[in-house]
């Protein structure tokens, strides 16, 4: 068995911002170079699925500024520091699509950026919603879309879904839901 594993010899906080910051390490090499690697060091995240009273997953769509673009998501968002991931969806369906869940089951876990970044991200079936009154964040703006599974599968394959945690997310859904 090789050993690939890089050694960190250094490192410098090139940009510290509220949500992460942006690192320059220097590594030792498995052949005994050194080479730089730039990283983001980001808190973790969760992601959602949530099944609505009538069956219908609870996609969202929103602007997202790195691409320009409106996109087709499911709900998710950041831990806040020292949050558990189960406190964060919680969380997050209450903000952004106003349903509380009575039923939250954890699924898996990804990394969705491991070449230039270290976020974790946990993902949650969320069952048994109850409505409640949403609390978007005042820089934040959604549409609720209550899609069926097999819609929103069409979504990915058809392409009008790009965004990787939805992606994963929506065929996990499609493995525990059958």
């Amino acid at each position: 068995m090789s050993n690939l594993k890089e050694t960190k010899l250094s490192s410098e906080i090139i940009f510290q911002g509220r949500l992460l910051d942006v690192r320059k390490d220097e590594v030792l090499l498995p052949n005994g170079k050194t080479s730089t690697r730039e990283w983001i060091n980001h808190p973790g995240a969760v992601c959602i699925i949530p099944i609505l009273p009538n069956g219908k997953i609870a996609l969202i769509r929103q602007y997202r500024y790195p691409v320009q673009s409106e996109m087709i998501e499911l709900p998710a968002g950041k831990l806040d520091k020292g949050e558990k991931p189960e406190k964060c969806a919680k969380r997050e369906l209450i903000e952004e699509i106003g349903y509380r869940s009575n039923k939250l089951t954890f699924l898996s876990h990804i990394h969705p950026a491991i070449g230039f970044a270290n976020e974790k991200m946990w993902i949650f079936l969320a069952e048994d919603l109850e409505k409640t009154e949403s609390k978007l964040d005042e820089d934040e703006f959604i549409e609720l879309i209550p899609t069926n599974l097999e819609n929103a599968l069409e979504m990915i394959w058809s392409g009008k879904i790009t965004d990787v945690k939805t992606i994963i997310g929506l065929l996990w859904a499609k493995r525990f839901l059958k």
